[in-house]
């Protein structure tokens, strides 16, 4: 059909990919990290009180001590070219341009902060993506992860005329191509260690306990996940949980508690994992392999290794490639 003369142009058809990880501050700064927070810790998904309980306090005192210590933090960890999390999940996209065919465009985004869910949708549908994969990039589904991303990108297209055909990356925690890619890059790892670890701990982010008893599947996610893997390796893994928040009761074993008791069972030799992290990020560089490492020698520990998250690295980048292919059945040819 010819199109008339006036009639606007109109971009061919494609399908979007769009990764979506967690967030990070512009900057290893306390004004850029307050304002990260500030979104952060705003969404009803991630701390679950009342707004008008939870804002006077979040403004009032977080938001005035927290920022500088965090941005105290994120200097430990930035690089040159930026936060690890926003240049690792860059990365990632970039590795997949091309693997689903030539009219994929794979791309990312943040759920806090930039690059943002709504501006790379737009930037999607500009170039005639009329078919777009969400793909928050967390194995284990959480409300305060996955959910809450998905929200993001559905409170924007609420607002748009024309909609895309819309698909969503299912959890992948206990998907045979995430174990196998976790099993290669841990005995990757594990082979260049200078030290044979007694022990390997798999800590993943915590939750408060309360969303458990609400109906969330994350632990029982994060469970099977180091069931799997430990099945994998051949060998036990000590399950734990970080990165504790308020004064609420979290997921338990803690991190930091484990990792200080662990030198009082006689384990001195010790290996740690983050494999509910796609890339690595504040909480498994500064979190783990800094702090981490000061506890668990401090305590009497010997040798300490932090194994890196998949990244960009080839097991993480063949998951993503299966994994995201499986989901664009029906709308690309098999690549």
């Amino acid at each position: 059909m010819i199109r008339p003369p006036d009639h606007p142009a109109i971009p061919a058809a494609k399908v979007g990919v769009l990764l979506i990880n967690l967030g990070t501050p512009n900057a290893p700064e306390p004004g850029a990290v307050r304002l990260y927070l500030r979104e952060f810790l705003s969404d009803p998904r991630v701390v679950e009180i009342p707004q008008l309980v939870w804002q006077p306090i979040l403004r009032g005192l977080i938001l005035t001590s927290r920022p500088r210590k965090s941005a105290h933090a994120y200097r430990q960890v930035w690089t040159k070219e930026g936060s690890p999390l926003a240049v690792i999940t860059a990365r990632q996209a970039a590795a997949l341009a091309g693997a689903f065919g030539p009219d994929v465009i794979v791309d990312h985004a943040m759920r806090y902060g930039r690059p943002a869910i709504s501006e790379r949708i737009d930037v999607l549908r500009a170039v005639g993506c009329e078919r777009i994969l969400l793909a928050p990039l967390y194995p284990q589904y959480c409300a305060a992860t996955t959910a809450t991303a998905l929200d993001e990108a559905f409170r924007h297209l609420r607002h748009q005329r024309w909609l895309p055909a819309v698909r969503t990356l299912p959890p992948y925690h206990d998907d045979p191509a995430y174990i196998e890619a976790l099993k290669a890059s841990a005995e990757a790892s594990l082979a260049a260690l200078e030290f044979e670890p007694q022990a390997i701990v798999a800590s993943f982010h915590g939750m408060p306990q309360r969303t458990l008893a609400l109906g969330d599947p994350y632990h029982c996610h994060c469970q099977k996940t180091a069931r799997m893997l430990s099945e994998a390796l051949g060998r036990e893994l000590r399950i734990a949980f970080q990165s504790r928040f308020g004064r609420a009761k979290w997921l338990e074993p803690a991190t930091d508690a484990v990792l200080a008791a662990l030198p009082g069972e006689g384990v001195t030799k010790l290996a740690i994992l983050a494999p509910g992290f796609a890339a690595d990020c504040l909480e498994t560089l500064e979190e783990l392999a800094i702090r981490g490492r000061e506890t668990f020698l401090e305590a009497g520990g010997t040798d300490f290794a932090y194994l890196p998250c998949l990244n960009d690295d080839p097991p993480g980048m063949a998951m993503l490639r299966t994994l995201i292919g499986r989901e664009l059945e029906g709308w690309v040819a098999p690549q």
